[in-house]
């Protein structure tokens, strides 16, 4: 098969030419999933008509009122977060609804993880959001546009 011409050819981005936005999300009464869904699609860049793979091309978030996320059926009694250290008999558990009460942040963060790519790109990928607990965040200086998800 012929090439029709060179504008044709898929673009990728380099290093240099990406652009990046800061955006304010509101997490207040949003499913969790949902909301960790369409979080990592802006993180990965997905969104973007210029997104590339093998780069980190999309945009920084960050998410408020990590305490007042929602889940649907009885996963606020029923979910259970893990965690081994890796040493025999280092495994500790914790439920949901202790873990949003002593650590709202790493429940929004664990989901939106397990959705990114599990590679040092995925990691450079998950440092562009940050979590806050309430509704203050001390990121006003880049000045971040809110940004309404379904």
């Amino acid at each position: 098969m012929e090439l029709l011409s060179k504008a044709h050819k898929t673009p990728s981005l380099k290093k240099e030419e990406i652009l990046k936005q800061w955006f304010v999300v509101d997490a207040t009464d949003k499913t969790l999933g949902r909301l960790a869904s369409q979080v990592a699609t802006r993180l990965r860049g997905k969104h973007k008509s210029t997104f590339t793979p093998n780069q980190d091309c999309g945009d920084n978030i960050i998410i408020i009122n990590a305490s007042k996320v929602a889940v649907t059926g009885r996963k606020s009694e029923q979910k259970i977060y893990y965690h081994h250290s890796r040493y025999p008999g280092g495994m500790t558990a914790i439920a949901f609804h202790k873990l949003i009460q002593e650590n709202p942040e790493r429940i929004i963060t664990e989901a939106v993880k397990g959705m990114l790519p599990k590679s040092k790109l995925g990691d450079q990928m998950l440092r562009n959001c940050r979590v806050f607990a309430g509704a203050e965040h001390n990121l006003s200086a880049q000045k971040p546009l809110k940004l309404e998800l379904k």
